[in-house]
């Protein structure tokens, strides 16, 4: 990897086929893989990674919002994609760029229906969100009747697939409540199928599902958090390779004497003669302010450096006491010898916000050696 002469997030289009062909390994050839791309593709960079896994042949795509299904068509895209949620405004941009909308609400499904009427549509396909045990978004048991006379009574649309979301498949003392939800959908879906008179795809597993249940892998799986290098435990992380590295540089070191401070609100006091670095990230690249305090610390030289007194907008400061380095060398804030979900854990957050926090104007670098 070249190092770093600014701050840059790397994307290791390598590590994503790695991630890719490990998660693949995991299903049984007929189920589909569908790739989670939301979020900026995980706050990398969503064109590149969303052409690049239609390269490897990736059967569908999810995105959370309808202009995010919008970017990647535009980016040329041709794959199928799924829009996990979305709102009436945007239904004529949905059926404009071809891309599948999640139905999830009596509201929402009606309103779909009447702008597929109104577009002249026929067999548009469709997803039907059922809520197991999440509580977020979805129909529940008692709305399958409704779904499949409504569904039943227009050929404007055509249900696709069926699907759920589950709540705990990464942890082990949720198994039961896991099991519940398996036999929930399985049981809504069957009624489901019954009444429409044909079987849509089923999907249900998520990342953690993939690695923890193999019995709901069913007609597709979605994964997201994985495909970017992270497994939800440090167990199945040593299967996955980090594909974004946030890296910076130093600007500027300093030596303080004993009883100085360093940045806003004189939050840090130093206890003898220290060495502080400057770095350009901060706060507004998604460095939250609770990395300060020594909570957080980055790579120099292989050498682990706390950062120090408050995170600023546009910098943080680092002590480098005992670390060999000089103005314009390379830091690293997570990549692979401190990778996101450790980064993280020092503040009590996960892999997933911090990976989705890193702001826009941090410039992405692509590394294609795949």
């Amino acid at each position: 990897m070249p190092k770093a002469e600014e701050t840059v997030l790397e994307i290791d289009l390598k590590a994503l086929k790695h991630n890719f062909e490990f998660i693949k390994s995991k299903v049984e050839g007929h189920t589909k893989l569908l790739a989670v791309v939301k979020a900026f593709a995980y706050g990398s960079d969503l064109g590149t990674i969303a052409l690049y896994l239609e390269t490897l042949k990736v059967d569908y795509f999810a995105v959370a919002y309808a202009s995010e299904g919008a970017a990647i068509r535009d980016a040329g895209v041709k794959t199928p994609i799924l829009v996990l949620h979305p709102q009436t405004a945007n239904f004529k941009l949905i059926i404009e760029k071809c891309l599948e909308p999640s139905l999830y609400t009596a509201k929402i499904l009606s309103e779909f229906i009447d702008v597929a009427h109104q577009e002249n549509q026929k067999d548009y396909p469709v997803h039907i969100k059922l809520n197991t045990g999440l509580n977020r978004l979805g129909f529940e048991n008692t709305d399958i009747n409704f779904i499949t006379s409504k569904t039943s009574a227009t050929a404007a649309i055509k249900i696709k697939s069926i699907f759920s979301h589950l709540a705990a498949s990464e942890d082990a003392n949720e198994k039961e409540f896991t099991a519940k939800q398996i036999g929930l959908f399985k049981e809504m879906t069957e009624k489901c199928a019954k009444a429409m008179g044909y079987k849509p795809w089923l999907h249900l597993a998520n990342t953690s599902g993939i690695l923890n249940y193999k019995e709901a892998h069913l007609d597709m799986v979605r994964s997201g958090i994985g495909l970017y290098g992270y497994g939800n435990s440090e167990e199945e992380n040593k299967h996955l390779k980090p594909v974004a590295t946030l890296k910076s540089v130093i600007s500027q070191i300093r030596s303080i004497g004993k009883g100085e401070t360093v940045g806003y609100n004189r939050a840090y006091k130093s206890k003898r003669i220290t060495q502080i670095a400057t770095i350009p990230i901060g706060h507004a690249d998604g460095i939250s302010r609770q990395y300060g305090h020594n909570k957080g610390s980055v790579m120099v030289n292989g050498k682990k450096a706390p950062i120090v007194g408050n995170v600023c907008m546009d910098m943080i400061m680092i002590d480098v006491t005992t670390i060999k380095c000089q103005e314009g060398d390379e830091v690293i804030l997570f990549g692979n010898h401190q990778n996101a979900a450790q980064f993280a854990n020092a503040i009590n957050t996960i892999s997933y916000e911090v990976l989705t926090s890193i702001s826009q104007r941090v410039k992405r670098v692509i590394i294609n050696d795949a």
